[in-house]
C-alpha cells in the first residue's frame, strides 16, 4: 500500500537545477544597467519566491523603484527565455524517482513561483508525459507559501490532504505544504540548507531521491 498516492514537488532547487541559467541572466541584466554582479551562491538565496521578486532582490538597495524593476524585467526576460536551457538540467537520480513513481501510479504535479507558462515548457522539455499537472503563478494568485495552486491540485487528484506528499528545497516551499495540510519534504541538494528546512517544519529530510522513492513506494 502507498504511503503517498500523489507527490507534488517544487521546481527550481528540488527537479531541476536552474540556479546557473538564472544567475547569468540577472547578470547579463545588471551588466545592462551598469550594476555589478552577483555570484551564484548569492543568487540560491534570491530565488524562491519568483522572478519579480527575485529580479527586486538582485537590484542594489536604493535602485529598487518600481520604474527600475520594470526596466530589470525587460532586460532579464528575454535573456532569460533565450537561454534557459544552457546549463540547467535535472538532479541526478531526478529522472528515475520519476518513472518509478509514475511506474507505480502515483500522480505526480508540480507548483512552482515561475510563470504558468515558463513553467509548464521546462517541464514539458526536461520531464514530457511523466506529470499529472503542473501550475506555475498567474497573474492575480498569489505566490507560495500561499497554499491556492498546491490545494487546487490535489482537489482535483480528488485526494485527502494526508494522501499527498510536497517536496520542496526551501522553507517557502515546507511552508506551502504546512499551510496546505501536507507532509513537506525537504531536499538537501538544492538552493538551501537542512537547518531552514527543519526551521521550517519538514516532516521529513532526504539526501537524495532514492530516499523519496523508499518513502513513498517501500514505506
Amino acid at each position: 500500500m502507498l504511503l503517498y498516492r500523489a507527490v507534488i514537488f517544487d521546481l527550481d532547487g528540488t527537479l531541476l537545477n536552474t540556479i546557473g541559467d538564472l544567475a547569468a541572466a540577472a547578470n547579463h541584466t545588471l551588466a545592462e544597467m551598469g550594476f555589478a554582479p552577483h555570484t551564484e551562491e548569492e543568487y540560491k538565496y534570491m530565488v524562491g519566491n519568483g522572478i519579480p521578486k527575485l529580479i527586486e532582490r538582485f537590484l542594489p538597495p536604493g535602485h529598487r523603484d518600481k520604474a527600475t524593476q520594470a526596466q530589470a524585467a525587460r532586460l532579464f526576460f528575454p535573456y532569460y527565455d533565450a537561454h534557459k536551457e544552457d546549463a540547467t538540467a535535472p538532479y541526478p537520480g531526478i529522472p528515475a524517482l520519476l518513472a518509478a513513481l509514475h511506474g507505480a501510479g502515483v500522480k505526480l504535479g508540480v507548483v512552482s513561483n515561475k510563470e504558468d507558462a515558463l513553467t509548464k515548457s521546462v517541464v514539458s522539455h526536461y520531464f514530457p508525459g511523466l506529470f499529472d499537472a503542473v501550475a506555475g503563478h498567474t497573474l492575480g494568485t498569489p505566490t507560495k507559501p500561499d497554499p491556492h495552486l498546491v490545494n487546487g491540485m490535489r482537489a482535483a487528484f480528488g485526494l485527502s490532504a494526508q494522501q499527498v506528499l510536497y517536496v520542496g528545497d526551501s522553507g517557502v516551499d515546507i511552508e506551502t505544504a504546512r499551510n496546505a495540510g501536507l507532509a513537506g519534504c525537504g531536499v538537501l541538494w538544492g538552493f538551501r540548507t537542512g537547518d531552514e528546512l527543519c526551521g521550517a517544519g519538514a516532516s521529513y529530510l532526504v539526501r537524495s531521491p532514492e530516499d523519496i522513492r523508499v518513502l513513498v513506494l517501500d514505506a
